[in-house]
C-alpha cells in the first residue's frame, strides 16, 4: 500500500467516512489535490476493497479501510507521544514527522511502540489513541468557545493544525490547563482567558479548535 493511499483513506476517516458518504469535492478539499485526481484515485481504492462509491453521493470506508485508517492514525498519535516525550519535539515538529513516521511502521513495530510508552490513550494535544483493536476514548467535550464569560473548564485536545499548535504552545497552553473566561470581545472578538497566574488573549478561531471538558449549565 502506498503512502499516497493511505493518506486518501485517512482523510476520508477524518472527514466522516466510517460512518457516513464523503463527497469528492470534499476529499479534494482537505487534500488539496484535483478532482479528476481524487476519483481516479477513489476508483483504485474501491478496486482494492478499501471503500464503496456511490454515484453523486459519495464514498464510504469499508471494514478493511477503516482499520487500516485507525492503524495509521494509531501509529501517528504514538510516534507523537514518543517524539515529545523523549526527543524534546513541539506539538508542530511532532506531527509532521510522525505523518512520516506513520507511513512506515509495521504492526510489530506500533506494539512494541505502545508498550514502551506505557500504553498512552491520548496524543500529546489530546487526540484519542486507537488500541490495537481499534478502540479508542471517548470524551464528552466542547469548544471553547461556547464557553460565557465566568466559567472555567480544562483544555483536553486541539485541532492538528500546524499554525495552531505553535500559537498555542507560544501562549503557554497545554493538554490539562485549566482556563476560566474573563471577557469575550465583540464581533467574534479575543477570548481573555485567566491561565495559571497570569491572562492570555486568545483569538476567537483559535478557540473554535480547542476543546474543553463540557461545562454543567446551572
Amino acid at each position: 500500500m502506498t503512502p499516497n493511499k493511505e493518506d486518501y483513506i485517512k482523510a476520508i476517516y477524518h472527514l466522516g467516512g466510517a460512518d457516513g458518504l464523503v463527497g469528492t469535492k470534499q476529499i479534494a478539499d482537505a487534500l488539496n489535490i484535483s478532482l479528476a485526481s481524487v476519483s481516479e484515485m477513489l476508483g483504485k481504492l474501491g478496486r482494492d476493497g478499501l471503500l464503496e462509491y456511490e454515484a453523486y453521493k459519495g464514498s464510504k470506508l469499508t471494514e478493511k479501510g477503516l482499520q487500516m485508517a485507525l492503524a495509521l492514525i494509531r501509529g501517528h498519535r504514538l510516534w507523537e507521544v514518543f517524539l515529545i516525550r523523549h526527543l524534546d519535539y513541539s506539538w508542530r515538529e511532532a506531527h509532521e514527522d510522525a505523518e512520516l513516521l506513520e507511513h512506515i511502521s509495521p504492526q510489530r513495530l506500533t506494539s512494541r511502540l505502545d508498550k514502551f510508552l506505557n500504553f498512552p490513550a491520548y496524543c500529546p494535544h489530546g487526540s484519542a489513541i486507537p488500541n490495537s483493536d481499534g478502540q479508542m476514548n471517548k470524551s464528552s467535550l466542547q469548544s471553547l468557545d461556547q464557553l460565557s464569560v465566568g466559567e472555567s473548564s480544562n483544555i483536553r485536545m486541539v485541532v492538528e493544525d500546524n499554525e495552531l499548535m505553535d500559537y498555542l504552545q507560544g501562549l503557554g497552553i497545554e493538554i490539562g490547563s485549566s482556563v476560566t473566561v474573563i471577557e469575550i470581545g465583540a464581533y467574534e472578538g479575543p477570548f481573555t482567558l485567566a491561565l495559571k497566574d497570569r491572562q492570555i488573549q486568545l483569538s476567537h478561531k483559535a478557540a473554535c479548535q480547542i476543546y474543553v471538558d463540557q461545562v454543567t449549565q446551572s
